[in-house]
């Protein structure tokens, strides 16, 4: 199920490789491959340039801009030449995108004691507790009306109070992902064993660009940070992608699929559409 950075290829003929030119580069701190200028339409363009295992030139654009991912074996020249030639769908790209983020009011999370997160649907609280010895999930106050359950809304780390914004946010990453991992795994097992379909594996996704996926074989990977989301949302995609294990496209009789695996599910699908996975937290 891909999210808004969408990819294109070009196929290319192998070409005798040049060495990049020091001087188009300007250096990265991020970790990101370093960041390199182009002149498009007499305007000046940032691009990242990734060398990767693969045939052919691929561009995707999301909140860090275009990226351009190009064999080893290919020229800087010709790189740049498939960039011009693309002017075009990438200048359009870029647009929308910024269009796009402009409209969303992205999460903005504070990784110090009083901070909030999005988790399950709701926003929790992150208190630290240099007492504890395990992260823990609370309730500060009773349901309401008093007869409903209390939904936890609060995140206790073991943490000391001086602990760094880097220590805090990878505890928080740590307990999300193992959250994600109890949480995603019970909903996948209870939807497949409630209506009869197998899988052969399942794991957890990191990927920027969809929230899941399903193979020919069977194995399933599910993104994590669905684990910010209702178990609606959660639900839905794990329809979608049970529902690839009897069709592996997204014709008619996949929807079908899908909504005898989760009446109703238009609402959800919706929602997760209009979601940038690549402007949560993490």
């Amino acid at each position: 199920m891909a999210s808004v950075p969408r990819q294109l290829s070009l196929d290319l003929i192998p070409l005798p490789d040049l060495p990049d030119p020091p001087s188009a580069v300007r250096p990265s701190a991020d970790g990101l491959p370093p960041e390199r200028r182009i002149l498009l339409a007499g305007e000046t363009y940032a691009y990242r340039l990734r060398r990767a295992r693969r045939r052919t030139i691929g561009f995707q654009i999301d909140d860090r801009g275009l990226t351009v991912s190009a064999p080893r074996w290919v020229s800087l020249r010709d790189i740049e030449t498939a960039i011009v030639e693309k002017e075009r769908w990438i200048r359009t790209r870029l647009d929308q995108w910024r269009q796009w983020r402009a409209r969303r009011k992205l999460p903005q999370v504070r990784f110090c004691d009083g901070g909030t997160l999005p988790y399950l649907g709701v926003q929790i609280t992150l208190r630290l507790r240099g007492d504890l010895r395990a992260s823990e999930l609370v309730c500060t106050a009773g349901g309401d009306p008093p007869s409903e359950p209390a939904t936890p809304d609060e995140l206790r780390l073991a943490l000391p109070p001086q602990a760094a914004e880097a220590q805090i946010r990878d505890a928080v990453q740590t307990w999300l992902k193992a959250e994600a991992q109890r949480v995603l795994g019970s909903r996948l097992r209870e939807l497949a064993l409630r209506n009869g379909v197998t899988y052969t594996s399942w794991a957890l996704s990191s990927a920027r660009s969809r929230w899941g996926s399903c193979c020919a074989d069977g194995r399933i990977r599910l993104n994590w940070r669905l684990i910010h989301f209702p178990l609606s949302m959660i639900d839905y995609v794990v329809a979608h992608e049970l529902a690839h294990r009897k069709e592996l496209n997204h014709g008619p009789e996949f929807w079908r699929q899908v909504g005898r695996l989760l009446p109703g599910f238009e609402v959800a699908r919706d929602r997760i559409r209009n979601e940038d996975l690549s402007a949560l937290p993490f």
